[in-house]
């Protein structure tokens, strides 16, 4: 089994910086995807980065150019460096990975039912 557990999540000012992390334990070998997602009060969850196994990348348009996302295989954590944080960006955001053992390298994705492993989040307020 894997377990994922976010940490960082803060409350800051317009304009600040974050770095989320997500310690990812259990069997974890072979390839994988992992992604960040958010979600707002009494709204839907939504993509906000991906990462693959060959260092891939890809974001949602609404955080392009303010986000970072990375994954350190040593220490089998996943990142999401923030900065220029808006009032919209206020959500709760979670970590989510799958992993493969298929020989076959799976691309990023920002769609939930790619995952397979979910953490339970953790809360960003930026306020204006």
């Amino acid at each position: 089994q894997v377990r994922l557990v976010e940490s960082g999540g803060d409350s800051v000012q317009s304009g600040g910086s974050l770095r989320l992390s997500c310690v990812a334990s259990g069997y974890t070998s072979g390839s994988y995807r992992a992604a960040w997602f958010r979600q707002a009060p009494g709204r839907e969850l939504v993509g906000v980065a991906a990462i693959d196994s060959r260092g891939g990348t890809t974001y949602s348009f609404s955080v392009e150019g303010r986000v970072t996302i990375s994954y350190d295989e040593d220490k089998n954590t996943m990142y999401l460096q923030m900065k220029d944080l808006k009032p919209e960006d206020t959500a709760k955001y979670s970590c989510a990975a799958s992993y493969y053992f298929d020989g076959y390298s799976y691309t990023r994705s920002l769609r939930t039912s790619d995952y397979s492993y979910w953490g339970q989040g953790t809360q960003v307020s930026v306020s204006s």
